[in-house]
C-alpha cells in the first residue's frame, strides 16, 4: 500500500471518529459530523467495490493474455485498457503498425520541401494511447532491455524523441 492510500484510509477513519448526538442535528457542528460519517462510509463502500472490480478485471485479463501482465510496466489496468481497445475483432490488428494506428501512436510522414520528418498521429483511442505511454515510461525507467535499446539508439545518433517512438 502506498503512502497516499494509507493517508486516505487515515482520513476516512478520522471522519468516522467524531461523536454525534442525533438529537442535536439542528446544530451545524453535529450536522457536519453526521455528513462526514456518511461520506466516510460511502468512501469505504466505494473502495470495497473498486477492490472487487479490480480482482474481477485481473481474472479476466489473466485469462485473456496470461503473459501480458508479467511484462515490465504492464499492470492489470493497463493490460485491460489495451485489450478493451482491441475489441472483439482482434483480427483487424494484423501488425504492430495497425496496433500503433489504433492507439494513435503511428508516425505520419510530414514533408516540406527537402525536410522529411515524422509526427505522431493524434487520432485513435486516447485511453489506449495513455496506457501505451505509461507502459513506455515505466519500461524506460525500470526495464533493462528497454534501457539498453534506448542507449544503443542514442549511440547511433538518434535523438531521445526518435528513440522513444520505437521502444
Amino acid at each position: 500500500m502506498n503512502a497516499e492510500a494509507s493517508g486516505s484510509i487515515a482520513r476516512v477513519a478520522l471522519c468516522q471518529r467524531p461523536r454525534l448526538d442525533l438529537a442535536k442535528l439542528a446544530d451545524p457542528a453535529h450536522a457536519a459530523k453526521l455528513t462526514l460519517r456518511q461520506l466516510a462510509q460511502r468512501v469505504e463502500s466505494l473502495d470495497a467495490e473498486i477492490s472487487d472490480l479490480d480482482r474481477e478485471l485481473k481474472t479476466l485479463a489473466d485469462a485473456t493474455t496470461p503473459t501480458l501482465v508479467f511484462k515490465a510496466g504492464i499492470g492489470t489496468g493497463r493490460a485491460a485498457q489495451v485489450l478493451s481497445s482491441d475489441g472483439e475483432n482482434i483480427a483487424r490488428l494484423h501488425s504492430d503498425a495497425a496496433f500503433a494506428s489504433l492507439c494513435g501512436a503511428a508516425p505520419i510522414p510530414v514533408a516540406s520541401g527537402r525536410t522529411h520528418r515524422m509526427r505522431l498521429h493524434r487520432g485513435g483511442d486516447r485511453q489506449a494511447n495513455r496506457a501505451l505511454h505509461m507502459i513506455a515510461v515505466v519500461r524506460l525507467r525500470y526495464d533493462p532491455n528497454t534501457i539498453a535499446y534506448v542507449e544503443r539508439r542514442l549511440a547511433e545518433g538518434l535523438s531521445k524523441k526518435d528513440t522513444s517512438g520505437a521502444a
